[in-house]
């Protein structure tokens, strides 16, 4: 077990940032019976106000985007393509739409893949980040070199136009590559 990351740490106007920090740090899970699952995360992209045109706030305030625009440490999981549910983790500081997609952790990859193996649903849409909700991040000493760190273009975003989607904001590392403490 390692150190929960308080949500005050998840509010942040450097997305990319903490996009890249969020790297080694584990996505812990709390099953309905009590046992806890936890996994290194090891993809994510980053999405940054409402100019960023791959973000879902390029549009505003929505129904959809409102957990956007809370203070980070809130999941935004919504569906896509009617099919995956998406888990995000909100970012910025209050009124600054800003948000981390885990596109994959230790042993699974795709986000879709990622919300149906750990059971995440809308049902965390909006909700704080930590144990209460059966769904939280810890620090455990991983450190990912920048060695071992990718940085690529965004996936699935060509209609950001050119500027936004080949932005390097997706990052990933092999955790094989990294040594654990």
């Amino acid at each position: 077990m390692g150190r929960i990351v308080k949500a005050k740490v998840l509010r942040t106007r450097n997305t990319v940032a903490l996009a890249r920090w969020l790297l080694g740090k584990h996505l812990v899970r709390q099953w309905a019976d009590g046992r806890i699952e936890a996994r290194v995360i090891t993809e994510v992209e980053a999405y940054h106000g409402e100019r960023d045109l791959a973000s879902h706030a390029r549009a505003g305030r929505t129904p959809r985007t409102a957990v956007m625009y809370a203070p980070g440490g809130r999941w935004y999981v919504y569906l896509c393509y009617g099919v995956h549910e998406m888990l995000n983790l909100v970012t910025g500081p209050r009124e600054w739409p800003a948000a981390v997609l885990i596109r994959g952790v230790e042993g699974i990859r795709g986000p879709g893949r990622l919300t149906r193996i750990l059971a995440i649903n809308r049902e965390l849409n909006g909700k704080a980040v930590g144990r209460k909700c059966g769904l939280w991040l810890e620090d455990r000493g991983v450190r990912v070199p920048r060695s071992a760190l990718r940085a690529t273009p965004r996936v699935g975003v060509a209609y950001a136009g050119p500027v936004w989607s080949k932005k390097p904001w997706r990052f990933t590392f092999d955790p094989a590559a990294v040594s654990s403490p």
